[in-house]
């Protein structure tokens, strides 16, 4: 699986194995297998101290709800830029998409 983040024109963050979709030598699209969107929530605690933490929680929902589609193909033109996820995000959606969690 090559999971990686895309980062779309409407400013949501998907993450799927991604792959190119070529024409004529060159990228047309990509194929997003099992996307789903990333929804970051930063912790936020009411102190009179300056906030020092950095926690967030991470969420993954369908990237499209209606849809029993597995594989969904996005034009190249609505791709701002495609990253590697970090470690710990790459394997909670492993673990999502796996099966794996409750």
């Amino acid at each position: 699986m090559s999971t990686k983040i895309a980062l779309l024109k409407s400013g949501e963050s998907v993450i799927a194995d991604i792959k190119e979709l070529i024409s004529d030598d060159k990228v047309c699209g990509y194929l997003f297998k099992q996307p789903h969107k990333i929804d970051v929530n930063k912790s936020v605690f009411l102190t009179e101290e300056p906030a020092q933490s950095t926690d967030v929680n991470v969420t993954f929902s369908s990237w499209i709800f209606f849809t029993s589609d597995d594989e969904i193909p996005v034009r190249a033109d609505w791709i701002v830029t495609i990253v590697e996820p970090v470690k710990a995000i790459k394997e909670l959606y492993e673990e999502k998409v796996n099966g794996e969690d409750s």
